[in-house]
């Protein structure tokens, strides 16, 4: 909580500027002519954590968040038209967003000059806003009827559109209840509690002096499924294994002398930050360095006993945890899969009428849209979730794949369907959605 006072805004930063390099990297992959399903889902999960992260401070408006949330908005135009979004310009802003600097203003879009689909200086040679190929009236980047009136009147009119009219009305939404959030939770809350209990009462059993390492380690490993979990075994084992030779390399320095060891406490939970949310076993190496070492403060112990400690404590918290999640199956994550699939349908579907629907109002629009993006995260995450369990029925993946493609081209849609709506307080139709194309 220290940093609080110094980066209030931190948790909001970080996430934004993961939103927009997420939507640059599948921006240049969209650019580079590759499928990029990866990438975009991955895309789509960073914009709905920011918007997420920014809407969990219901009480804490300021202009700062509101800065944030526009540029949140450049990342989902630029999922809607990658080919059209320049992945520099994102990353730009996400370089700018990080730390405690201004946060980069976006400005009108409108005026940045690509908003009209023109050729040369935008209308045909006699001025009467017709394409010359007799194709009809020129239209915006939205979609939107380009005549003459609107450009009178928005020559004078032209002003900042509420682009994040939604936001507003999805704060006022209550939550979900809390049971139908924990109950997909159950299975993985059953396997941390028999991992835990089995992996201290074995330790016991072998005479360990600290049983609370091998019950640690079982609980550091519970992931969203068995291959995960197996994967963070495997680099628990191994970070604590490297740590426990830096630990015996540094033990004889950091007995000299009390200050040496604060040193090296210190420079090893340094470490431990750098590196835990890079990579997890490197971070584990300066973990299990530091947890022996405080064991040291009240007075020093021989080295060989906790080396030896701590790593038959990991061995058996290691395998007695995996050996329980394998026991504890997660039957109920196919049925999940199914339910997500028909959420997104059912959101598809009403995000499409809305979309079609002339007189919808911009709360109405956006509230659909974020609806169909959130359903389209849960359904990704369910299904690689799913798709590391074991004892499953076989996944749904060509229908997986489908939904998820009908529900990007919807919220492509979307974004430009939000270029038709007039400004608040005007009659214009001289809207604007950057980077999305008719």
């Amino acid at each position: 909580m220290a940093p609080a006072p110094l980066r209030p805004h931190g948790p909001e930063r970080r996430a934004t500027a993961q939103a927009l390099n997420a939507a640059a990297a599948y921006a240049e992959t969209a650019r580079g002519g590759e499928e990029g399903a990866g990438a975009r889902s991955a895309a789509y999960a960073a914009v709905h954590a920011a918007w997420q992260t920014l809407l969990a401070v219901r009480n804490r408006p300021s202009t700062t968040r509101r800065a944030l949330e526009r540029l949140v908005v450049r990342a989902e135009v630029a999922l809607a038209a990658p080919a059209d979004a320049d992945p520099a310009r994102l990353r730009s802003w996400a370089r700018a967003v990080r730390g405690t600097g201004r946060i980069p203003r976006t400005g009108d879009p409108r005026r940045e000059g690509d908003g009209l689909r023109q050729e040369e200086d935008g209308l045909s040679p006699d001025g009467a806003g017709s394409r010359p190929d007799g194709a009809g009236p020129w239209r915006m980047e939205g979609g939107a009827r380009l005549d003459d009136d609107s450009l009178r009147r928005d020559g004078d009119l032209l002003r900042e559109r509420d682009e994040l009219v939604g936001v507003a009305a999805e704060r006022a939404v209550a939550p979900r209840p809390l049971w139908s959030r924990l109950g997909p939770l159950a299975p993985f809350a059953v396997r941390s509690a028999l991992g835990c209990a089995l992996a201290g009462y074995v330790s016991l059993a072998l005479g360990a002096e600290r049983p609370y390492w091998a019950l640690v380690t079982a609980a550091s490993l519970y992931q969203a499924n068995i291959t995960l979990t197996w994967s963070r075994a495997v680099q628990r084992v191994v970070g604590n294994l490297v740590g426990v030779l830096l630990f015996a390399a540094v033990a004889p320095v950091a007995q000299l002398d009390p200050l040496a060891l604060v040193l090296c406490i210190l420079a090893c939970n340094f470490g431990a930050e750098a590196l835990i949310g890079r990579n997890y076993w490197l971070g584990s190496v300066c973990v299990t360095p530091l947890a022996l070492l405080v064991t040291e403060l009240p007075g020093y112990q021989p080295t060989g006993e906790l080396v030896t400690g701590r790593v038959v404590d990991t061995l058996v918290g290691a395998l007695v945890g995996f050996v329980a999640a394998v026991a504890v199956t997660n039957r109920r994550a196919g049925r999940r899969v199914e339910r997500a699939l028909t959420t997104v349908d059912r959101a598809g579907e009403r995000a499409a009428r809305v979309a079609a629907d002339p007189s919808s109002t911009p709360a109405a629009l956006e509230a659909a849209r974020r609806g169909l993006a959130a359903a389209v995260v849960d359904l990704r995450a369910t299904a690689d979730a799913v798709a590391g369990e074991w004892w499953q029925r076989a996944l749904p993946q060509e229908r997986v794949v489908l939904a998820e493609q009908a529900a990007h081209r919807t919220l492509a849609a979307t974004v430009r369907r939000r270029g038709l709506l007039p400004d608040p307080g005007t009659t214009s139709t001289y809207t604007y959605t950057e980077g999305a194309s008719p």
